[in-house]
């Protein structure tokens, strides 16, 4: 929520919205505590493979992940930096569309050549960055069970 309005209302009164990233999800595209995201009210049209939306998961909380599919009945959605993905969320859902993002005082765009370089590496290589993270992490499990003695 924004100065004790949510989101929704917020867009409704003003063309866009320039908030902090909090958490570490969409590393590395946005790092907490150090980066903006720039949202703007998502319209009528159906978002895209690859759009960054801001969304709401009940009961109230607000979630900027990456749509990974669409389908007839809603989006696949995916954090850049997780590996579980959420399924059939629907257009009421999304309440906007990341625009750009500001990093060290300088603001981009999702239209920029970086961001959409970015963008297409991630969709492209995104099945075998979410194995090798979940070896990674089953790896980790290992190591500590061993470490421990057990």
């Amino acid at each position: 929520m924004t100065n004790g309005i949510s989101y929704e209302e917020y867009l409704e009164n003003n063309d866009r919205l320039i908030y902090t990233n909090v958490g570490v999800s969409m590393l590395p595209l946005l790092r907490q505590g150090k980066d903006l995201f720039i949202v703007e009210k998502k319209g009528k049209k159906r978002c895209r493979v690859g759009d960054v939306v801001l969304y709401k998961r009940p009961p109230d909380k607000y979630v900027l992940h990456r749509i990974i599919e669409v389908t007839p009945t809603g989006y696949t959605i995916l954090g850049d930096n997780c590996v579980a993905k959420e399924y059939d969320i629907k257009d009421k859902a999304i309440i906007g569309i990341m625009t750009g993002y500001v990093r060290n005082g300088k603001e981009h765009s999702v239209n920029e050549r970086g961001y959409k370089t970015y963008t297409l590496l991630w969709l492209t290589f995104n099945p075998l960055r979410v194995f090798l993270k979940r070896v990674i992490l089953k790896l980790k499990r290992i190591a500590k069970k061993i470490l421990k003695g057990g």
